[in-house]
C-alpha cells in the first residue's frame, strides 16, 4: 500500500495531510508555521521534517509495509529554500516542493484557465493561463505593499487613526480602536501611538492584527472602515483585472473562473463591495487550502 504526503506550509501554520491510493485522507498533522523568512532556515526544516516524520509513522501505523510513494510541498518563502530541502529529503518518495499559492488556485479553477485572489496577512493573484502555465503576481510583502492584505488594512486603520488623534479628520472610533492594540489608554496621543507601532518588534504582525477589528467596524456600519476595507480590497481586484488583461488578451473577461481566497476577501461585506469593481464574477472560496493540497494530489499523481 502507498499513501501521499501533502504540505500546506505558511506563515502561522503549517498543515500536512496523508492521502491513501482513494484520494481520502486518513491522517493529519498541524505544526506551527514554517516560512523561513518569519522562522528562520533551521525552525522551518525541523518543523517541517517533524511534520513529515509524524505522518510517515502513521503510515505504518495503517500498514506495516506501506510506503511513502510522493511527497508534495506547498510552502510560502523562499522557493530555493524549499527546493533545497525537498532534493535532500529521503524515504518520502518522489519529493517536489511549489509555491503555496498553487492549493488556492485549485480549488478556484479545478486546474482550468483562470485567476484566484488571496489576501491574508499579505496578498497575491495567481493565475493559470490558456497555455496552463501558472503565474504569481504581487505577493512582494508588508514593506513594499500587498494590497487587500491584513497588513495594508490595518496599516490605513493605523494611519487614518493617527490624523484623528492629530485633529486632521473627524473622530471616529479608528482612533479609538488604534489605542486600544497599544494598550496605552484612552489618553494616547498620536505621538505615543507612533511610537508603539514604530518601535514594536513586530511591526507587520501587530498591524495586521488591526484588520478583523477593522472589518468588524465596517460589518457594524462605521463609514470610514467600509470605505478603508473596500478601497484596499479594491486595488487588489484592480491588480488582478491587469493580470488578466495581460494573460488573456481578446477573452472576455467575464468567462473567465475567478476565485477569493481568504477570511477578508470572502467576507460577504467586501465580497459584495467588490463585485460592482469586477469585470468578472468573484466566487468566494470556502474550503481550506489543504483541500486544494489534495486535490493536486489526486489529479497530478
Amino acid at each position: 500500500m502507498s499513501f501521499q504526503i501533502g504540505i500546506d506550509g505558511g506563515g502561522t501554520k503549517t498543515e500536512c495531510i496523508l492521502v491513501d491510493a482513494t484520494g481520502a485522507i486518513v491522517g493529519r498533522q498541524l505544526a506551527p508555521g514554517c516560512n523561513p523568512s518569519v522562522v528562520g532556515p533551521e525552525q522551518a526544516r525541523h518543523i517541517v521534517t517533524d511534520a513529515l516524520c509524524t505522518l510517515r509513522d502513521q503510515s505504518k501505523t495503517q500498514n506495516p509495509k506501506s510506503k511513502i510513494s510522493e511527497t508534495r510541498l506547498f510552502m510560502a518563502g523562499a522557493a530555493g529554500f524549499w527546493q533545497e530541502f525537498a532534493a535532500a529529503l529521503t524515504d518520502f518518495g518522489h519529493v517536489r516542493a511549489a509555491a503555496d499559492s498553487l492549493p488556492v488556485l485549485e480549488l478556484a479553477t479545478d486546474g482550468a484557465p483562470g485567476l484566484v485572489i488571496h489576501a491574508g496577512t499579505g496578498s497575491f493573484v495567481a493565475a493559470r493561463g490558456p497555455d496552463g502555465k501558472v503565474h504569481y503576481a504581487g505577493g512582494i510583502g508588508w514593506r513594499f505593499g500587498d494590497p487587500g492584505s491584513g497588513y495594508e488594512l490595518g496599516r490605513r486603520a493605523v494611519a487614518r487613526g493617527l490624523l484623528e488623534l492629530q485633529g486632521w479628520q473627524p473622530r471616529t472610533p479608528l482612533a479609538a480602536l488604534v489605542c486600544d492594540y497599544t494598550q496605552l489608554g484612552d489618553t494616547a496621543d498620536a505621538a505615543a501611538v507612533t511610537r508603539y507601532y514604530y518601535q514594536h518588534g513586530e511591526p507587520n504582525r501587530i498591524i495586521a492584527a488591526l484588520a478583523p477589528a477593522v472589518l468588524r467596524l465596517a460589518v457594524e456600519g462605521d463609514a470610514t472602515a467600509h470605505a478603508l476595507v473596500t478601497e484596499s480590497a479594491g486595488e487588489l481586484v484592480a491588480f488582478a483585472v491587469r493580470v488578466a488583461t495581460n494573460l488573456f488578451p481578446g477573452v472576455p473577461l467575464d468567462t473567465l473562473r475567478v476565485g477569493l481566497s481568504g477570511a477578508l476577501l470572502t467576507h460577504s461585506v467586501v465580497a459584495a463591495a467588490l463585485a460592482p469593481r469586477a469585470p468578472f464574477a468573484l466566487t468566494p472560496i470556502t474550503a481550506a487550502p489543504i483541500e486544494g493540497v489534495r486535490r493536486l494530489l489526486v489529479r497530478e499523481r
